[in-house]
């Protein structure tokens, strides 16, 4: 059924029906929806015929960009042809197989179990449970605990959410699943152990260590980890991180799960962000950009390590979910990752990464720029109320949303994560482009700070 109407009616229409996620809902009863009907490249246009640079990449996920015909035609094929058929009970389709493939070659590390799951959260659930499942048949059962750090995020449902630090998502739901432990993040511009990089011996990295001991290598099953922390403010590693973690978790048997949804296909200027660090996770869960959106597709990839007890003792894995590895999805990845590799946009959100980088510290003189922090075409402006003492702005001062607000009304959709704007635009972006996000964001900025 086609809804054939204004766009202030759909407005009206989407108040009154839709319940929005991270959104004021009575701010938006107000206010209303922007509603968006086309896109192409980086550009978004909204209903009344206002463009708009698509500075986030909708949810840090249209790697390629926005109005590419061939992902549609190759879905369209495949649904001519075969719509859906489950993998359940030992079923498959050519789709599926290919595209198991295709991800096991991937990155400069080797994955090559892959369990597909329809989205983010069910892919980190499915880390979770995986790596428990391990540990019991190898005869350890007590390996359950799952370490996470602050302000991680790794989905919505209830394992994944076990492992969420950051308190907004996670409080309104407990009590959460036990057996779930925090650690200190990497964020060296405000160390939560009070201490200065590169003094301070990655002391961030040695309490994953000190808490294995704590809490007793034998009840420990995994430490997962995005490589670039993306909700939780873009937060960057120092490079001696990462591998400290891997040698530690390696010493204490303890499974590495990487969390690559946003960082995964490219977003860092690398296949996958822990190619950055040469580092090898026992698990690595994808989505987002593995299809750029066009449809929702997520999966964990295992180790043959990883993977080896299951097989040999011949389990039935009683966990899935309707529409894994569903046939449409599956080839719109495929399109995607062909698009990914044919026209280099690895090798363009390198360099686009550094130009966006390069653009930014020139704001990095004002009195109100906390920090500039990012890898790749990810990136973060933290602003603060003083800069000499890293002191934030108050919380009802609302800074960064006024900010990502003023950008909107520039044609300049970004996101704050408290008083960081946050940016990741698609791959495709050009300097150009670059430079007019730099541009929407200046006047932003002063607009709201002066």
């Amino acid at each position: 059924m086609e809804l054939r109407v204004g766009w202030e009616e759909l407005g009206r229409i989407d108040r009154g029906r839709i319940i929005h996620p991270s959104t004021p809902l009575r701010n938006h009863q107000e206010a209303g929806p922007l509603v968006f009907t086309r896109g192409k490249g980086i550009w978004l246009t909204a209903a009344d015929g206002r463009e708009y640079i698509d500075g986030l990449s909708c949810l840090w996920n249209v790697n390629i960009g926005h109005g590419r015909a061939e992902v549609a035609e190759a879905v369209f094929a495949q649904m001519r042809e075969l719509e859906f058929v489950p993998v359940f009970f030992g079923m498959s389709h050519p789709p599926v197989i290919q595209l198991a493939e295709t991800l096991a070659a991937l990155g400069e590390q080797k994955r090559p179990r892959v369990y597909f799951t329809t989205t983010g959260s069910e892919a980190v659930e499915t880390a979770i449970k995986l790596a428990r499942y391990h540990w019991r048949l190898l005869g350890r059962p007590g390996k359950h605990k799952i370490l996470f750090r602050t302000h991680a995020y790794h989905g919505v449902t209830l394992g994944a959410l076990s492992a969420n630090g950051i308190p907004a998502y996670r409080d309104p739901y407990g009590p959460l699943a036990p057996g779930f432990v925090q650690l200190p993040a990497p964020h060296c511009y405000r160390c939560e152990l009070g201490l200065t990089y590169s003094g301070c011996g990655i002391a961030c990295a040695t309490a994953l260590e000190e808490t294995i001991r704590r809490e007793g290598r034998d009840s420990v099953a995994a430490f997962i980890a995005e490589p670039v922390q993306g909700t939780g403010g873009v937060i960057v590693p120092p490079p001696e991180y990462f591998p400290m973690v891997q040698r530690i978790c390696r010493e204490h048997e303890v499974l590495f799960i990487a969390d690559e949804i946003i960082t995964g296909f490219g977003r860092t200027g690398r296949m996958f962000a822990v190619d950055h660090w040469g580092v090898e996770p026992d698990i690595m869960t994808i989505a987002k950009g593995v299809t750029s959106g066009y449809l929702p597709l997520g999966a964990a990839c295992l180790t043959e390590a990883v993977y080896a007890p299951f097989e040999a003792a011949d389990v039935t894995l009683l966990h899935g979910f309707t529409y894994n590895g569903h046939p449409a999805a599956c080839v719109a990845a495929l399109k995607n990752l062909e698009i990914l590799v044919q026209e280099r946009l690895v090798d363009n959100a390198a360099a686009m990464g550094a130009y966006l980088q390069e653009r930014l510290r020139e704001l990095a003189e004002r009195p109100y720029v906390g920090q500039i922090r990012g890898l790749g075409l990810l990136a973060a402006v933290e602003l603060v109320a003083d800069k000499a003492s890293r002191r934030p702005f108050e919380p009802s001062q609302k800074v960064g949303d006024r900010v990502r607000d003023a950008a909107r009304g520039h044609g300049l959709l970004c996101r704050a994560i408290g008083d960081s704007i946050a940016l990741a635009p698609p791959l495709v972006i050009t300097r150009a482009e670059v430079d007019l996000v730099i541009s929407a964001l200046d006047r932003a900025l002063r607009e709201v700070l002066g």
